[in-house]
């Protein structure tokens, strides 16, 4: 789920003289009913010292917390084998807290990508969760940086940086749109939707509910779409059912695509429906609409770009028919991003993790409240 946040940082460490790296893999990675996206690492050329199976099937609120004590468990080992001088953690994620927990009573210093942001449902606890754990926090932003400031965190501590994952986005680094064509049959005159929409864990049950009224929408409006299977969260199970059976000629369904492809299908796309970051911190690059469904993203930073609605057919269809009329783009067209990026950001990343001190001052973290 993080690829895209990490590849570019790893690859500005390849390229620094004097650092190496481990790349650990886990959860829906290594999940062939999730798309293998590891195959994707590895096609990247990128070394993987670790694979760490910890992913219990079911797909609830239970399998969901225990699948996170699995990887605690066998981060702990890896961390005993490898014993790295810094463990850089990612976004939001489930695994991430375990690995900066695990990785902070080691007394090894976490360093956390994207911090201090915020966002509506669980994963938006569990960026903070993190925090406490963090000792170097790389911020994509000026809004993120003064709330770990408030939340006390030591300024000496917080770094922005801006988000790594825009790297590739303004460097090129995607699939151009001949070849997003000839992929999905998609033709020029056509629009084409992306849609991404991901269970919420605090809303288990109701998965099925909203991912029909999503459908429903796009079923309504009958444009070409990609549509690409959820992560797999609690109700994951239920929205890919919901899925299958909705499947109608005009929609492609992925289980997973390499990054450079889903970039591409955001260049090419005419809107993105759904609730995945990916519509607030990837898609202004592209001045790509987005229609923001519920409140899985409430309360992350967004551009004008981003069109709310909550779990209703009829919404959704109008903020897509909203989004794809060429005012709607024109309107948003250039308009500033508030993640920032200039195609440095993993580089900035690195010369920080290469030249920080190892010292008490960074390992003795005190909260300044």
């Amino acid at each position: 789920m993080t690829w895209g946040y990490s590849r570019p940082v790893i690859r500005a460490i390849q390229a620094a003289p004097d650092m190496t790296y481990s790349l650990v893999v886990t959860n829906q990675h290594l999940l062939p009913s999730f798309g293998y996206s590891v195959e994707e690492i590895e096609a990247d050329g990128i070394e993987i010292s670790d694979r760490i199976y910890n992913t219990l099937d079911g797909y609830t609120t239970a399998t969901m917390s225990k699948s996170l004590a699995v990887f605690m468990l066998s981060f702990t080992d890896t961390l005993v084998r490898l014993r790295p001088d810094i463990v850089l953690v990612v976004g939001d994620r489930g695994e991430h807290l375990m690995a900066a927990i695990a990785a902070a009573h080691m007394n090894i210093p976490v360093a956390h990508i994207q911090a201090g942001e915020r966002s509506g449902n669980i994963d938006g606890l569990t960026r903070h969760a993190i925090a406490r754990f963090t000792h170097i926090h790389f911020a994509s932003g000026p809004d993120a940086a003064e709330r770990l400031l408030r939340s006390g965190e030591e300024e000496h501590r917080i770094h922005m940086t801006g988000a790594p994952q825009l790297d590739e986005l303004v460097n090129g680094d995607y699939a151009p749109r001949e070849e997003i064509a000839a992929l999905f049959d998609v033709a020029p005159d056509e629009p084409l939707l992306l849609v991404v929409q991901h269970p919420v864990t605090e809303e288990f049950g109701d998965g099925t509910r909203q991912m029909e009224e999503t459908l429903e929408a796009v079923c309504e409006l009958a444009h070409p779409t990609v549509l690409i299977f959820p992560n797999n969260d609690a109700g994951s199970d239920d929205v890919r059912l919901m899925i299958e059976r909705y499947h109608r000629p005009f929609m492609r369904i992925e289980r997973n695509l390499q990054r450079r492809v889903y970039a591409g299908l955001m260049r090419s796309a005419s809107a993105l429906v759904g609730n995945s970051s990916s519509g607030l911190i990837e898609a202004p690059a592209f001045d790509l609409p987005a229609v923001n469904v519920g409140g899985r993203q409430r309360d992350r930073a967004r551009g004008p770009n981003v069109i709310d609605v909550d779990y209703d057919r009829h919404q959704i269809a109008d903020a897509v028919r909203q989004a794809i009329r060429p005012e709607f783009r024109e309107h948003i067209r250039g308009s500033e991003s508030p993640y920032l990026c200039d195609g440095r950001v993993s580089q900035r990343i690195v010369e920080i993790l290469r030249t920080v001190p190892l010292d008490d001052r960074l390992i003795r973290k005190q909260l300044a409240y």
